[in-house]
């Protein structure tokens, strides 16, 4: 979400962080929102899942009425709140609450669109945080989080496929439309479009007018090192069930994106980058 934030320019205004990091919160209590109701829809098939099941709803320690009425006082107060940031904004969390709340109770049944919906919430809270404070989405950086949120939504689920074996289907009935073999296709043309789209992002005449930098191309090693890195996890540790878990845990990984992060802040906003 903070995308928006540093690449608009303006991470060193006060009042922008503040309102980002506002955006911030209400985007963790829609995401709590989200969780909870869905949890609540996969519970018998969480029973299966060898570490779903131990999460609240499915073991029985959280109960059923109460994550429904925790989700929608989450979800209601979430999105009251977004409207007070402004209707944009509004408007794009109030779009992404119902997009996965679809998402949970029908479209994850649905082949393919499945995982188009689960990437389409990682952009959903990359324009809200844009939106947040008032900067515009590049094309090609809208494009290059499309890739990556599909990136990690298809490796979601070949973790899924490959964890399970043949349970997979009395988990989730959707798995049994995939194979490794066809999610590694996927895997193999959303990676290297997820390259040439950054490459071409970085080093494009477009985007030095517009960061007042010619010099982002000095991250795609980066980049590189970070997908490479994510998908020696998919596919030898059996990772990628969890994005956000990967991160934390793997120290190589997480040191990757903080020299990215760093690397993107110090070009923008030093004048190393000039």
């Amino acid at each position: 979400m903070l995308a928006g934030l540093v690449f608009g320019g303006r991470l060193l205004e006060p009042a922008a962080v503040a309102t980002a990091a506002a955006a911030f919160v209400i985007f963790c209590a829609l995401a709590g929102a989200i969780y909870l109701f869905n949890d609540v829809a996969d519970r018998e098939a969480d029973k299966n899942h060898p570490l779903k099941r131990e999460r609240p709803i499915a073991s029985g320690r959280l109960a059923t009425t109460t994550a429904v009425t925790a989700g929608a006082i989450l979800g209601a107060a979430g999105a009251g709140a977004a409207f007070l940031i402004g209707v944009q904004f509004g408007l794009v969390s109030a779009t992404y609450l119902a997009a996965l709340l679809l998402y949970s109770f029908a479209l994850k049944h649905v082949v393919i669109l499945d995982v188009l919906m689960i990437a389409a919430g990682f952009v959903l809270r990359a324009v809200a945080g844009a939106v947040a404070v008032n900067v515009p989405i590049g094309h090609w950086l809208l494009v290059c989080t499309t890739l990556l949120a599909l990136f990690l939504a298809l490796s979601k689920r070949r973790h899924e496929l490959v964890v399970l074996a043949n349970g997979a289907t009395d988990h989730r009935r959707i798995l049994e439309e995939y194979s490794p073999y066809l999610l590694d296709q996927m895997i193999g043309v959303v990676t290297s479009s997820t390259l040439i789209a950054y490459i071409v992002y970085a080093t494009s005449a477009d985007t030095a007018a517009r960061l007042g930098t010619a010099k982002l191309g000095l991250t795609i090693p980066f980049v590189l090192y970070g997908i490479f890195r994510y998908l020696y996890l998919v596919h030898q540790k059996s990772g990628g069930g969890s994005p956000a878990a990967m991160l934390l845990t793997d120290r190589p990984l997480l040191v990757c994106v903080a020299l990215w992060a760093a690397g993107v802040i110090a070009l923008l906003y030093t004048p190393l980058g000039k």
